[in-house]
């Protein structure tokens, strides 16, 4: 997720032990997992990889994104009415980490964010497949592509968000997430 590993690069399982600090067989294991979840794929005889993802996939990734944040701001505004202390200081460190240009520290505080509501939604099922359509998605990547001078007015736009949950609406929260999503990672704006 943070990049250390690029798309095509391969994953040879001995090394990343090393680097670890473990045996392979936890490397093995995690990365028959990161292949149930596409992250990585593997040929024989030509070893790990990690996958590239398409256009395509990452538009397709972003549609299925944005339903979930509706539905998961949708949930979350009555539980966390007058309750977004945690919401706050995480946009306050992407929104700083948008001021030093930082996309890696931006990336980590703004997914926390999303996760935070997504959490607050307390559905299990729902966070359990947001989990995997943001990896899938892969965060970082899509905010390379909103380009670094843009990463402040990104930031901003979560604001609102943040209001409409002290308020306890869901229904603004999520149609204010599913547009956020929509937006900047360049959907077609389905109202």
């Amino acid at each position: 997720m943070d990049g250390t590993y690029q798309p095509g690069e391969r994953l040879v399982e001995l090394t990343i032990a090393n680097e670890l600090k473990t045996s392979q067989a936890p490397v093995r294991e995690a990365l028959r997992y990161l292949e149930a979840m596409r992250v990585v794929e593997t040929e024989t005889y030509k070893g790990t990889r990690v996958r590239s993802i398409t256009a395509k996939e990452l538009e397709e990734s972003s549609t299925v994104r944005a339903t979930l944040e509706e539905l998961g701001g949708q949930l979350a505004g009555p539980r966390m009415k007058d309750s977004v202390a945690q919401l706050e200081a995480e946009s306050a460190l992407f929104l700083q980490a948008a001021a030093d240009r930082d996309v890696k520290k931006y990336s980590a505080h703004d997914i926390q964010f999303h996760r935070l509501i997504m959490t607050a939604a307390d559905n299990s099922l729902l966070l359990s497949i947001w989990e995997s359509v943001v990896l899938e998605t892969r965060f970082r990547k899509t905010l390379k592509t909103i380009g670094e001078n843009q990463l402040g007015e990104f930031g901003h736009a979560h604001l609102p968000v943040i209001e409409a949950l002290r308020k306890g609406d869901g229904k603004s929260a999520g149609t204010l997430l599913k547009n956020l999503i929509c937006k900047y990672h360049f959907l077609k704006n389905e109202e």
